[in-house]
């Protein structure tokens, strides 16, 4: 399952979980789903971050180095 579908299905379990007429087993199901989806979302933006890579220019030219995002807690 790619990314985008990941959170295409987590969008639609919130939409769900939000009804009032939602049985408990049925809502305790998507939950654990929507956890279960959020885990791997989270792997594969790590997973991402790890392979971009950032282009500089310094005194010796050009060179390719690990992007490192900003911290923002």
């Amino acid at each position: 399952m790619k990314l985008e579908e990941c959170m295409n299905r987590i969008e639609e379990i919130a939409k769900l979980l939000e009804r009032a007429d939602i049985p408990l087993e049925e809502a305790i199901a998507l939950y654990e789903e929507a956890t279960g989806l959020i885990k791997k979302a989270g792997t594969m933006l790590d997973e991402a971050e790890q392979k971009v890579m950032l282009l500089t220019k310094g005194e010796a030219g050009f060179a390719v180095v690990p992007f490192a995002a900003e911290e923002t807690d």
